[in-house]
């Protein structure tokens, strides 16, 4: 539970920026927890409650489930400035206490304003030291202030001490916008920023265009040669450049043309344009960059023009294509010659993908490509080519060299347990998904150390390993081996005939018997995962040990006969000391041996059990859906959904927009009648048994109980939904509970039933899809009360059930038998 936090807001205009009379005001209390937060609110002393006071609203958003959050004062009046406090709550689940915030509400009350002493932007060099200052001008109570970067977090060296921020030493990494925030939680965080510009040269390039006209690739006397020089500088209009030929000072003339910008490339770059080129031009030209105000170190970049050389490149015949072999480290090799040498730009040329540095292009100045533990995606082939930037600006010259990675086959599944029972055939299934080289693929199988079999792929992609008749000796790991030159790939699989885990029924309510003042009893449910996938079970291995201790108690409990699937298995513990906890440990055995274990710990709860015993309620909001079962002779299954989770492309016109609270994240079952759903195909949802007592045999108490739920009938092409009561030792008979059919429009509604089983019992919903799509049924809310459903709530369409008779209590529980004995029953 984190610790709550207050905001607080006007419903009007914040111009003033004040709280005066006639104002209403909105107060916000927020934590996250687990499980989720209960919210009260006190103003003082006093506890505030809905409708204690016509001044205070409390809201009740749908999406926090009816939790109090919002605290509305309307038209604040002289009681109003008063100190509120919210208490957040999760009922002391795992202990964790209640948490409290307080906020006090005057006439002074304001949210914040703020002023920045400093310039927008701030320029500085390098080394220096910035300090920014942020001051509070007005807010009730005082504001925080807190600074923040636009880009990431502050520096590291940052010193903060209240509104002022200092940054020793700054450099480039540090530039970009600051922000100072003001918060107070009212209104809205006052928040003013500046940006921070730090004064920097880098980058310098060059590139020759033997001649712009002409697209020659050769520098000629006679001819025009153009020399362009880029740098990066911030701030950008603090550039300045100048030229030197052979360390003189270069002024622009006739022939020997300077332009500081040129606006067809970009910024920052000054060219030199020689006319009609003469054997006296050639020499060393030098281009310095600067900034204006000095402090920061000049760029100074030589570029000969003389003997120069246009580029050319080539791959060494050995050097493409190049096998390699995954997680190797290769070099990709391009020869490059020419005067100035210039850059070499690596891409991919085969698809618009990066490169393994992960940028679309790899810069290299000796033309080699090292890429280091290749992968198969790195497969393909490369371009390299020539960069204009410190060479000549003329067409590039590219070559391409084809990489080839050789990798071990892949293979699935990589793992998977089979179990199977004596005297049973198992097959396994070995498949190759990618591997290179593909024509050498051989295949082994091996039972631990055993080589069962060897074999190569001929067409196939996949090789099987049958064993027919399954014995003690044959059970174990199975391994498949696929190989190819770089390596193999295996599929492993381990076979066995351990039994499954068996599954502990959780009651809805703890199953407990206070026949004794100092013990209790227990009543241990179980079913089996999968009892026929392996050979029978013989009996079961009960561990128990107290809470806390270190020692089991074991015995075996032994099974006569086969177990059903879904079949329900009791055993009762007794002699269980009040109130200790126990953890029970269940393992099932069969021929093979010990299988799969399962432990849960079982509580002593009879203080809450008695409360409970007379009431039943599902939202559908757990996980297990409070024991409810699709029923297994229906066309199609009942779905849990909530708005918030629903497909986003479901059908229109039909099915609600919100559970029956109206929160969109709350749960509720419904039938999707989409296709491949056909008219008339039934759903049937059915409840847990419900266990009545026997009748008290000195004078019944003749007591009814109400059956209610939520039902949403939306749609032009609704069904029917049907409720049908089922008596334990009548699971043939079920007794028409309740019906109706047809558009009952966007809305949940609410149908009540008396109901007087004289045995224990299940409810079962049924719903009929009818003739199109748009036919969703929901239900949300199941319930059931002790005591008969008020007459003005009964709907009109109900079918009373035919049972009948007095009740002493309802409980959500098997009916079960109390042994006074260690003993079970199947």
């Amino acid at each position: 539970l984190d610790d709550p936090i207050v905001t607080v807001h006007q419903s009007i205009g914040e111009a003033k920026e004040q709280f005066y009379y006639e104002k209403t005001v909105f107060l916000r209390c927020v934590a996250n927890s687990n499980p989720p937060v209960r919210y009260s609110w006190r103003r003082g002393q006093e506890v505030l409650l809905q409708g204690s006071d016509k001044g205070v609203e409390i809201y009740e958003p749908f999406f926090t489930q009816g939790e109090t959050k919002i605290l509305k004062l309307k038209n604040l009046r002289p009681q109003d400035y008063a100190n509120y406090s919210c208490i957040a709550s999760v009922r002391n689940v795992c202990s964790i206490p209640d948490k409290m915030v307080s906020f006090r509400l005057s006439n002074k009350t304001a949210s914040p304003s703020i002023k920045l002493l400093v310039d927008d932007p701030i320029v500085v060099n390098p080394g220096e030291a910035i300090t920014l200052v942020c001051v509070t001008t007005g807010g009730e109570p005082a504001p925080s202030l807190t600074w923040v970067r636009s880009a990431g977090v502050l520096p590291d060296k940052t010193v903060l001490n209240g509104g002022t921020l200092t940054i020793p030493a700054i450099t480039s990494e540090d530039s970009g916008t600051y922000s100072c925030i003001a918060n107070n939680n009212v209104g809205n965080p006052a928040k003013k920023s500046t940006n921070i510009i730090v004064r920097a040269l880098k980058k310098g390039r060059f590139w020759i265009t033997p001649d712009p006209y002409h697209k020659d690739d050769n520098i000629q006397i006679g001819r025009e040669v153009k020399i362009s020089c880029q740098v990066e500088a911030i701030p950008s209009e603090e550039l300045a450049f100048s030229w030197f030929k052979n360390g003189r000072p270069l002024r622009s003339s006739e022939r020997m043309v300077i332009t500081q910008t040129d606006p067809d490339v970009s910024p920052g770059t000054t060219n030199l344009d020689i006319i009609d080129l003469k054997f006296t031009d050639f020499g060393t030209y030098t281009c310095v960059a600067s900034l204006k105000g000095g402090g920061i170190s000049d760029i100074s970049i030589d570029v000969n023009i003389s003997s120069s050389t246009p580029p050319n490149l080539t791959v060494p015949q050995e050097k493409s294509p190049l096998v390699t072999r995954e997680g190797d480290t290769i070099e990709l090799q391009c020869q490059v010659t020419g005067k100035p040498k210039p850059i070499i730009l690596w891409s991919r040329a085969d698809k618009e993908v990066a490169m393994p540095d992960g940028a679309l292009q790899t810069e290299s100045y000796d033309g080699i490509l090292r890429i280091v533990n290749v992968s198969r995606e790195m497969t393909g082939t490369y371009r390299c080519q020539t960069s204009q930037y410190n060479g000549f600006n003329v067409k590039p010259r590219e070559a391409l060299v084809q990489l080839i990675v050789q990798y071990p086959p892949a293979v699935e599944p990589a793992f998977l347990e089979l179990r199977q029972g004596q005297g049973r055939g198992v097959t396994m299934s070995c498949r190759v998904l990618r591997a290179y080289p593909t024509r050498v693929l051989s295949y082994e199988w091996r039972l631990g150390s055993r080589v069962l079999r060897t074999g190569q792929f001929d067409l196939q992609d996949s090789t099987e390993y049958t064993v027919s008749s399954l014995s003690r000796d044959s059970y174990g790991v199975y391994n498949c081996n696929i190989i190819n030159e770089a390596g193999a790939g295996r599929c492993s699989f381990l076979v066995t005939g351990k039994a499954y885990a068996p599954e502990f029924y959780y009651d809805t309510y703890n199953p407990l018997w206070q026949n004794r003042p100092r013990v209790y009893s227990y009543s241990l449910q179980w079913t089996q995962m999968n009892p026929n996938a392996v050979d029978r079970i013989l009996a079961y291995r009960l561990g128990i040990r107290q809470a806390g201790q270190q020692r089991w108690w074991e015995q075996e409990i032994t099974v006569n006969g086969n177990i059903q699937k879904g079949e329900l298995i009791t055993y009762n513990l007794t002699e269980l000391i009040k109130p200790e906890a126990y953890e029970v440990r269940l393992t099932p055995i069969t021929r093979f041996g010990e299988g799969d274990s399962t432990i849960r710990v079982i509580k002593y709860s009879g203080k809450h059990a008695e409360s409970k015993e007379k009431r039943f309620h599902c939202g559908f909001e757990d996980g297990n859906i409070c024991l409810f079962t699709q029923d297994d002779t229906d066309n199609f299954d009942w779905t849990k959904q909530s708005t918030a989770t629903r497909d986003t492309k479901y059908t229109p016109n039909t099915g609600p927009n919100a559970d029956r609270t109206g929160s969109k994240e709350g749960f509720y079952m419904y039938i999707e009648t989409s296709r491949p759903r056909l008219e008339g195909e039934k759903a049937r949802l059915v409840s847990p048994v419900f266990s009545v007592a026997p009748k008290n045999p000195y004078g019944a108490t003749n007591t009814a109980y109400c059956f209610s739920f939520y039902y949403h009938m939306y749609g032009q092409h609704i069904g029917s939904l049907n409720v049908y009561l089922r008596l334990k030792g009548q699971t043939a008979i079920e007794n028409p509970l309740w019906s109706s059919s047809g558009n009952k429009g966007q809305h949940w509604n609410q149908a009540r039933v008396n109901i007087n089983p004289p045995t224990s019992f299940q409810l079962i919903f049924e719903g009929i899809r009818g003739p199109g799509i748009e036919g969703d049924i929901a239900i949300d809310d199941v319930s059931i009360v002790e005591g008969e459903c008020m007459k003005s709530d009964q709907p009109a369409n109900n079918l009373r059930s035919g049972a009948a008779g007095p009740l002493a209590h309802i409980r959500l529980l098997p009916l079960l038998i109390l042994m006074s004995v260690l003993s079970h029953q199947r």
